[in-house]
């Protein structure tokens, strides 16, 4: 069956997230269109395919067990020198992104994985640019605010393509996928939708 790469993350809303979308496509971002605004819950991990009922089982007690948070992005940070990104903050609503990564990662679920580096809820727009365009954007969206209330996080998997594709989202406190998508298990009368139909 092979292998498949998934992510999970919030999504950023309209009009943020095309907003900051476009500017990071306008600050050379070759990668831009190809990943949905988004504060990373999961980075990309390779899985075996077979564990995908498995995986969204386990994203769906999650989101069970999960509340809706205020969310405010404010201004922007960098990781460099030590990985060549710019971000948008995160000012409010962290902490719970980083309950909920460690929920997703836990030890007993199908996602366990050790991190890169220390888990530091962002928005990206702009990595692996020109020193001058990472600064432009450093500069550019100093200003940058929006706020909302996270309800939902949602799976992703990468394209052969390198274009990151929803394959559900999920609504905290419903125990389910959200839409007609039914839980692992669930006894329905109804097929469930493919992924890549979600």
């Amino acid at each position: 069956m092979g292998t498949v790469t998934l992510g999970v993350s919030i999504a950023v809303p309209e009009p943020y997230g095309s907003q900051l979308q476009e500017r990071r496509a306008g600050f050379g971002d070759a990668a831009a269109h190809g990943i949905p605004t988004h504060v990373t819950l999961l980075p990309p991990t390779e899985v075996d395919a077979g564990r995908l009922p498995e995986i969204r089982a386990h994203l769906a007690a999650v989101a069970a067990a999960g509340r809706p948070f205020p969310m405010r992005l404010s201004g922007t940070g960098t990781f460099r020198p030590l990985s060549p990104v710019v971000f948008v903050q995160v000012v409010e609503g962290g902490s719970a992104c980083a309950r909920l990564q460690q929920r997703i990662r836990d030890t007993s679920g199908p996602l366990v994985r050790e991190l890169q580096f220390p888990y530091h809820p962002h928005v990206t727009v702009a990595h692996g640019i020109a020193e001058e365009a990472m600064d432009r954007a450093y500069a550019d969206l100093a200003d940058f605010e929006a706020e909302w209330t996270v309800c939902s996080f949602a799976l992703y998997e990468q394209g052969a393509d390198a274009v990151w594709r929803k394959l559900h989202t999920y609504d905290f406190g419903s125990g389910r996928p959200a839409g007609t998508v039914p839980a692992q298990g669930s006894p329905v009368d109804q097929p469930a939708v493919t992924p890549h139909g979600a």
